[in-house]
């Protein structure tokens, strides 16, 4: 899944939700992808219905929530903290679950920051920033925003 259809990556989500919806084991990248999953049971009436949200389009302009994305993000950020790339992450979003007290709260706040540095990337057609990624982070873990 280096580069995946947005179709392929709803795909794998839906396809991760009904193999433990039907009892079957997961593994590797679909074993972190349901703990994402468990973590959002406002998300498991829409993995239910593929067919109906296979296709559907989400607009943030408009106040929602693509949950497909937000999977996904915390899915980037569970592979950087596995292998603590940039530098640094892993240790951020530590001090960020101490200050807040919960690890999915922090992971939250880690989210948003990561979510900025890609959509920064994707506006000026240019690398994502680690550097401007981590100075958020550490930001934030010292209660700044």
């Amino acid at each position: 899944m280096f580069d995946p259809s947005r179709d392929q990556a709803r795909a794998f989500f839906f396809a991760t939700w009904q193999t433990y919806r039907a009892g079957r084991p997961v593994a590797g990248l679909e074993a972190v992808a349901l703990d994402v999953i468990l973590l959002h049971p406002e998300y498991h009436r829409i993995l239910d219905a593929q067919e109906k949200y296979l296709a559907q389009e989400y607009f943030p302009e408009a106040g929602e929530t693509n949950p497909f994305l937000h999977l996904s993000l915390h899915l980037a950020l569970e592979e950087q903290l596995s292998i603590d790339q940039p530098a640094g992450v892993a240790q951020h979003v530590a001090a960020l679950a101490a200050r807040s007290g919960e690890r999915h709260a922090a992971l939250h706040e880690a989210i948003e920051c990561l979510a900025e540095m890609v959509w920064r990337a994707q506006r000026d057609a240019k690398p994502p920033d680690a550097e401007a990624y981590i100075d958020c982070l550490e930001r934030r873990a010292r209660g700044g925003l």
